[in-house]
């Protein structure tokens, strides 16, 4: 069964915090993602060329990681505004090293947030 760590950010500013989770996912090929802003926009991010511009604009990524970075699973977001879906079974140290990241994107911002992995 697949892991996923569901987000769910109180803000505002919900838009820029969900840019800084993009982020994150583009330094951890030990992930892919769904968000809002992707399951909102549709096909576009089935073309390999859309996903590396818009994640360009955002940070260094690769072609290769642009094909891998967008869920392909289908999950739905439910209640919550971003998912890190993980590639294998995440240890608790993965999963820690999620949350200080997550710590050091968001703080600045000044949002709150929930994660939960299941």
């Amino acid at each position: 069964m697949v892991k996923r760590s569901y987000i769910k950010i109180y803000g505002p500013p919900i838009l820029q915090a969900i840019r800084a989770l993009e982020r994150i996912a583009i330094e951890m090929p030990e992930v892919c993602i769904m968000d809002r802003i992707i399951e909102l926009s549709g096909p576009i991010f089935d073309d390999v060329s859309r996903v590396f511009n818009y994640f360009s604009s955002i940070g260094e990524i690769t072609r290769e990681r642009c094909e891998k970075i967008i869920s392909r699973s289908g999950a739905s977001l439910g209640e919550y505004d971003f998912y890190f879906e993980w590639v294998t079974e995440p240890t608790m140290e993965q999963v820690k090293d999620l949350i200080r990241r997550i710590d050091e994107a968001l703080s600045s911002l000044g949002c709150k947030y929930t994660i939960t992995t299941k």
